[in-house]
């Protein structure tokens, strides 16, 4: 499975993005306050006619973003950019895992990019005093419901695309309808068994054991962010809310009727689902990567929420957002803006956002007519607003590897410890990692 590495690696280095602080004056159109792996998706139909070319000629443009996977086809893009407008696009090379590092000194020497990419949670906050207000540019009405970056009320960034995760399970095994709750969801699990069916499978990496399951019972807070704060502050304990009471009886009813994570690893955990041997794994829409790998699986897929509280909702995130430096000159800004709206609005750009970038759109008007069937579901869900956030961007920097997964490794590999053991465990744990 070469391509396991490779997701992986692509989602937590996402997820653990740890960008230094930027600092800089914004001009007055900037806020003063304030994570994408590419899908395996495709395709629309190919690209008609593209918008007419602009009346004017705009000032030339700099571009420097963070996905190295996408800089090869940004780069033959721009190129279309040129050919049909006539404005000139400079796309700075990729840096990879130096990316932060490099756009915080170019921006604080007065150097940076007209348009760049942040990821969503702390790592924009560290870059806020740069982004300029998008709320009343042509395009920001197309993002979908909930999706696009805000500080203060206003749309400061457009995401790349979106990625979600739920349940990933085998529609000849599991019927949705009968998992609604934390009841029925128990006596599925415990069905599966009788039947000598793994029920639900997680693995042992940090983020598939404990950082994405443990969104739920953030997401659902009225106000995650400020649930968090106050976590962070010692003002409120996960033991004593109860979303998280429940979630730990979640975690006892995972425990007790299937297969310990602790032995399970990625590549084993989609193995098993794609070999009907797992009903049900807690993955997301890049798990298609190695699913389709098997050829026919006998069976169909789909991905259905997590049925902590009653959600109905999938966790649909933003990994990467593309922002304009309002500290540019006006000329810059208009330019840089216009390159977007090209890119999200004429046939060239959407075709490329799809079939070259393979991202799932954050766009309303955006179609995508031949996405795979765990990213289409998730592409539904976005559309129709139907998503939770991945609260887990605004957790303390490190602190699922570091913390909250050693935390639950031990749960699952004692026999004795309970949910509710677990989540104090994790509440003193993470009054340490706050300070």
């Amino acid at each position: 499975m070469k391509k396991t590495k490779k997701v992986f690696g692509l989602l937590t280095a996402t997820a653990l993005i740890a960008a230094m602080v930027g600092c800089g004056n914004s001009n007055g159109n900037g806020s003063s306050t304030g994570s994408n792996s590419p899908s395996p998706s495709s395709s629309p139909t190919a690209p008609a006619s593209s918008p007419a070319a602009p009346a004017e000629k705009l000032k030339k443009i700099s571009i420097f973003q963070s996905k190295v996977e996408i800089a090869e086809s940004l780069e033959a893009l721009t190129k279309k950019y040129t050919e049909e407008t006539g404005n000139e696009v400079e796309v700075w090379g990729s840096a990879g895992d130096a990316y932060s590092t490099q756009l915080r000194a170019k921006l604080a020497a007065n150097e940076g990019p007209n348009l760049f990419s942040v990821g969503t949670g702390s790592d924009a906050e560290k870059f806020k005093s740069y982004f300029y207000d998008l709320s009343n540019e042509p395009y920001a009405s197309n993002i979908a419901p909930n999706i696009a970056l805000k500080l203060d009320g206003k749309v400061v960034g457009v995401p790349y695309g979106v990625e979600g995760f739920g349940l990933v399970y085998n529609k000849s095994l599991v019927d949705p309808n009968n998992v609604k709750d934390l009841a029925s969801f128990t006596a599925a699990l415990e069905k599966l068994k009788a039947d000598g069916k793994n029920g639900l499978s997680l693995s042992q990496e940090a983020y598939f054991l404990i950082g994405h399951i443990i969104n739920y019972p953030f997401a659902l807070q009225p106000d995650s962010k400020a649930f968090i704060e106050k976590l962070n502050k010692g003002e409120v304990k996960m033991a004593e809310t109860k979303e998280f009471q429940e979630f730990a009886k979640f975690m006892d009813a995972i425990k007790a009727n299937t297969g310990n994570p602790m032995e399970v690893k990625y590549d084993s955990q989609m193995g098993d689902f794609a070999t009907g041997k797992t009903a049900m794994v807690h993955q997301g829409n890049w798990s298609y990567g190695m699913l389709k790998d098997f050829g026919d699986l006998g069976f169909e897929i789909g991905m259905m929420p997590f049925p902590l509280a009653g959600n109905s909702k999938l966790s649909i995130g933003v990994a990467s957002n593309w922002v304009i430096n309002g500290t540019s000159g006006a000329d810059e800004i208009k330019a840089a803006s216009a390159f977007l709206n090209w890119l999200l609005t004429s046939e060239t750009g959407k075709n490329a956002i799809v079939n070259e970038f393979k991202f799932i759109p954050a766009m309303t008007n955006i179609e995508a007519n031949e996405l795979d069937p765990l990213s289409k579901d998730v592409f539904e869900a976005t559309k129709s607003g139907q998503t939770i956030p991945w609260a887990f961007n605004d957790f303390p920097q490190g602190i699922i590897v570091n913390d909250l997964a050693p935390a639950t490794q031990e749960f699952f590999l004692s026999k004795d410890m309970t949910g509710e053991q677990l989540l104090q465990k994790l509440d003193a744990l993470w009054a340490k990692a706050a300070k």
